[in-house]
């Protein structure tokens, strides 16, 4: 996957350094270091989507491991879900850690493809991801695809909101995010 360095990042620059996201170019540098440690991660999966025009997305999971991170926007998804919820709904099931797509794919069912693909090993359907109130977009696209949001945004955090993916056997009893 890394030899397709420069490509992932171009996509990482256009889906979030536009808005609503507004990221700067380094967080896509910090990605890509990111990713070199990420692929060594139990369950790393990677999915890259391709068109006529090049690299068109990418997703990438990894398992949950238990304890449960405290890096990144992990801290603010277990604030969110308490203790008992983050161990029990997180930690060994599939986070989804990355899903970008350039804009000038949406609409073309590829995020859609890259979300079922890299998803279709989470154990038992045990599927989750964080994604931020700041792209209504990104979550009307989870809605549709039968994600279920679980968390208000942290008390502590900046609209960080917690998805249960539609296999997820915890989604039922889901107290529903508003």
């Amino acid at each position: 996957m890394l030899r397709y360095a420069a490509a992932l990042r171009s996509v990482y620059v256009d889906a979030f350094c536009a808005p609503p996201w507004g990221e700067d170019e380094s967080r896509a540098d910090a990605f890509l270091e990111r990713l070199a440690d990420d692929r060594h991660r139990p369950g790393f999966t990677a999915v890259l989507a391709f068109t006529g025009g090049g690299l068109a997305g990418f997703a990438t999971a990894w398992t949950t491991p238990a304890p449960f991170p405290t890096d990144r926007r992990h801290p603010q998804a277990a604030a969110a879900l308490g203790p008992r919820r983050t161990a029990d709904w997180l930690c060994g099931a599939l986070g989804v850690d990355e899903l970008a797509v350039r804009p000038t794919a949406h609409g073309t069912g590829i995020a859609t493809a890259l979300l079922t693909t890299v998803t279709t090993t989470a154990p038992d359907g045990r599927a989750w991801l964080l994604t931020s109130l700041r792209n209504p977009r990104a979550l009307a696209f989870y809605a549709r695809e039968g994600w279920t949001r679980t968390t208000h945004p942290a008390p502590a955090g900046d609209g960080v909101v917690v998805l249960l993916g539609p296999r997820h056997p915890a989604r039922a009893g889901a107290p529903r995010g508003v």
